[in-house]
This record gives C-alpha cells, sequence and structure tokens, in this order.
C-alpha cells in the first residue's frame, strides 16, 4: 500500500532522456517543455540554473533539479550568459554520432543530463498543484551512497555502454530519480509546507491512513474504523489527518474515489455500474452525481469527452 505510487501510476508519468550534455565555453540553454516535468542532473563540472527572475542557482556535480509543471527555464554556463533555444534544429546542429549533445569552446567541461516526463496532465494534478516550481536536491547535503546518488551513478555508466536495451533502462532509472526527487522534497519539507496529502505522507499513522483509503476505496470507510486501523483515537486522527492533510478522512477518500473514477472512465470500457461499485459507490445514480459535482459533466459524457490517458 502507496498513496504515492498509487498517484504515479494514475498519471502515467513517464521519462525520456532529452540529451546528454558536455558543454565547453560560454554557452546558454533556452527550454521550453513542451508539456511535462523537466529534470536535469549534474555529473561533471558545474552549470547554473535560471528560472524567470529568480537568482540563479549553481548546480555542482551529484545536483538534481525537477521542474514538476514544465517551467521555462535556461541553464547556463554563467550567469547572464547568452542562451539559444533548445529546438530541433539546435539539437541536430550539436549532436554527434554517439548521440550526445556537444557544445564545443574552451575551458572548463561541464556534463549534465536533461531529461523529460510526460503524464496525464488531468490525473497528475493531484501531486504537481502541490510542489514549487524548482525541487532541488543537493549533493553536498547528501551520503554519496544515497539511493539518488547510487541511481544517478548507474544512469550514468549505462549512458556511456550503448548496449542493447540501453534505452529501456535508462528510462526506467530516470523514473526513479524522478521519485528521488519528490522523496527528498518531501524530507525537507518543514512546519511552513502547506498542508496536504504528500506533507501527509511524512507522518506514520496519516501515511498508513492514506495508503489504507487508497488501497481500498470501495470499502464503506468510517473514521472510526479507519482510526482502528492506524490504532488512534477518532479524535487524534481527525485533528492530525486535518493537520497534515487540510481535510478530513472522508473529503479526502471522496475526492480520491472520483479521481479513480476518472482514470477508469477515460482507461477501460467497464460499464458505468461496475466502476461505480470500485470506487465505493452501490447507486450509479449517486455516483453519477457526485461524479457531476466533481467534474461538472456526468460520466457518460466525460467518457466520450476525454482522451485517453498516456500510457
Amino acid at each position: 500500500m502507496d498513496a504515492l505510487a498509487d498517484v504515479l501510476d494514475l498519471a502515467r508519468v513517464s521519462g525520456s532522456v532529452l540529451a546528454h550534455v558536455h558543454a565547453q565555453g560560454s554557452w546558454g540553454l533556452d527550454l521550453q517543455p513542451p508539456g511535462g516535468a523537466a529534470l536535469h542532473a549534474v555529473t561533471a563540472g558545474s552549470i547554473w540554473l535560471q528560472v524567470g527572475d529568480s537568482d540563479a542557482l549553481q548546480l555542482m556535480p551529484g545536483d538534481l533539479v525537477l521542474l514538476p509543471g514544465g517551467t521555462r527555464h535556461q541553464l547556463l554556463s554563467s550567469p547572464g550568459a547568452p542562451a539559444r533555444v533548445y529546438d530541433e534544429n539546435l539539437k541536430l546542429e550539436l549532436t554527434n554520432d554517439a548521440g550526445d549533445l556537444v557544445i564545443p569552446g574552451t575551458g572548463t567541461r561541464s556534463r549534465f543530463l536533461c531529461a523529460g516526463f510526460s503524464y496525464d496532465s488531468e490525473l497528475a494534478q493531484p501531486v504537481l498543484a502541490l510542489l514549487p516550481p524548482v525541487l532541488f536536491a543537493s549533493a553536498a547535503q547528501a551520503d554519496p551512497d544515497s539511493p539518488t546518488q547510487a541511481t544517478l551513478r548507474v544512469l550514468m555508466s549505462e549512458l556511456g555502454r550503448k548496449e542493447p536495451a540501453s534505452r529501456a533502462v535508462v528510462e526506467r532509472l530516470i523514473e526513479v530519480l524522478f521519485v528521488h526527487a519528490l522523496r527528498s522534497w518531501l524530507e525537507s519539507a518543514g512546519e511552513s509546507t502547506p498542508p496536504s496529502w504528500l506533507k501527509g505522507l511524512g507522518d506514520p499513522a496519516v501515511g498508513r491512513a492514506l495508503a489504507l483509503l487508497h488501497d481500498r476505496p470501495e470499502r464503506a470507510w468510517t473514521t472510526e474504523e479507519l482510526a482502528r486501523e492506524v490504532h488512534l483515537s477518532r479524535s487524534t486522527l481527525i485533528r492530525r489527518f486535518g493537520e497534515l492533510v487540510g481535510e478530513p478522512p472522508l473529503s479526502y477518500l471522496a475526492g480520491w474515489r472520483m479521481t479513480t473514477a476518472a482514470r477508469l472512465l477515460r482507461e477501460t470500457s467497464d460499464p458505468l455500474g461496475r466502476i461505480a461499485r470500485r470506487v465505493g459507490y452501490t447507486s450509479e445514480f449517486a455516483f453519477s452525481r457526485a461524479f457531476s459535482r466533481r467534474y461538472g459533466q456526468p460520466p457518460g459524457r466525460y467518457r466520450r469527452g476525454a482522451s485517453p490517458s498516456p500510457r
């Protein structure tokens, strides 16, 4: 039972390498992801990340940065360096026979990985809407043998080997790095972080309660039953769940049921009655009414107008 895995699976998050960059001299790349998230990892030298008018952030070897909403940004050799728009023409111009993107010049060489993530934008909102524009995982503040650093080393080794199925391996490792970036943010989230289900995952009892609701949304849960499952009193669960998640347990469950139902409507041809039962409704009419309140249209119309979720 894992609420974070449930949501990532629901959103169909999938990653791919955009470029493995070798850069020297004065250079800059202006990136506007076409929809999705962007991730950059530095393996040698240093680069600077510029997002809007905020101060540039220096990234050193082992550093990892995730932009969950795909915000336009620049990667630079130094703050203020001129940047070229990264597009297919630039990629073709700079990519060598080995598939690496090489920016020629003199001076210190920097190497870094650029990756992109696609997801179902509608169903990914429960995760991405809660995250800051930039998630930074510093290697200087991490154990060299941490999962993030270990994954990054394996990833870079795989990129250099060019063996059969390397692309498939690299894409899986990219998705692992995405999860590690989320974990790093969760571990560093302090008291000032607004309430959300992500923040609730950091509390053992509330995290288990969330996992139970995700694992069995069809169950006719009561707050008393949920409290017994996580070994808390009813009042303590309501208080702690509200403080961390921002809403009562059964209110959260109602939202999760509708998010799950939306995925089933988009991806399956199951009858409405079966979907209703899978998300805890014995009455198709009650399910349709609840779904219409959440999405502004009944389930049948939603299904006819929805595009299939990317797989």
